[in-house]
């Protein structure tokens, strides 16, 4: 079982940066993806960024490329540096894992966080 949390959200003016972090617990395993997700109020969940153990770049979503930089610290520990945000970056941001091979569709993600706030303001 791996459990995840996220921190570091908050309120930030537009132009402004922020820092998530995500630590799991429980039983981890190298190959995991590790997934950041967004959704805001009325609309779905959405992939922002992706990162794997293996030479492959990491993924993002045209939205936040070149605003947004991904990174894993070891097996249980995984970032998103965002910056230049943006109103409509406005959303609870998620930290997800699946084992295996990389994916953007939220339901083949296996374990979650309970979500950060980020608001931003214009």
């Amino acid at each position: 079982q791996v459990q995840l949390v996220e921190s570091g959200g908050g309120l930030v003016q537009a132009g402004g940066s922020l820092s998530l972090s995500c630590a799991a617990s429980g039983r981890t395993y190298d190959n995991y993806v590790m997934g950041w997700f967004r959704q805001a109020p009325g609309k779905e969940r959405e992939l922002v960024a992706a990162i794997t153990w293996s030479d492959s770049p990491p993924y993002y979503a045209d939205f936040v490329k070149g605003r947004f930089t991904i990174s894993r610290g070891n097996a249980k520990t995984a970032y998103i540096q965002m910056n230049n945000l943006k109103p409509e970056d406005t959303a609870v941001y998620y930290c997800a894992a699946k084992p295996g091979a990389f994916s953007d569709i939220a339901a083949r993600y296996d374990y979650w966080g309970q979500g950060t706030q980020v608001t931003v303001s214009s």
